[in-house]
């Protein structure tokens, strides 16, 4: 698998998380396949810098969040953009492996966070 961790590496990233469910019938090892295929394309694209995939442990998690989340690391907003715009092409080769995931998920939920502090950061003039 191709799928990486930040693992202190220093470098700050955008990371984009997704929550989700499988829909019913759906194997999680199939999901986790199909996601591979997807997210090594765009890393092989240089479109992300790596992802992981967590499954809830226990049932713990805040209400509503699925039982998967995938975390997706890019450098900065730009990288981000160049992934969606591959997805957004709507076009094959990449139509067909971004279908051959969403086709296994339901309960989609996203959210970007960075790193912080970000690398840029002044402190002592905060007006805040």
């Amino acid at each position: 698998m191709t799928r990486t961790q930040r693992g202190g590496s220093g470098a700050h990233v955008d990371c984009y998380i997704i929550w989700c469910d499988l829909k019913p019938g759906v194997r999680d090892m199939t999901f986790v396949e199909a996601l591979d295929r997807w997210l090594g394309a765009l890393k092989a694209n240089g479109d992300i810098e790596g992802w992981r995939v967590l499954r809830k442990k226990l049932g713990f998690a805040p209400a509503g969040f699925g039982e998967f989340q995938i975390v997706i690391e890019t450098r900065d907003m730009a990288q981000l953009d160049a992934a969606f715009r591959t997805a957004a092409t709507r076009a094959d080769p990449a139509e067909s492996v971004h279908h051959g995931v969403s086709a296994l998920i339901m309960n989609f939920q996203a959210a970007l966070y960075r790193d912080f502090p970000d690398p840029f950061r002044k402190r002592g003039e905060e007006r805040f």
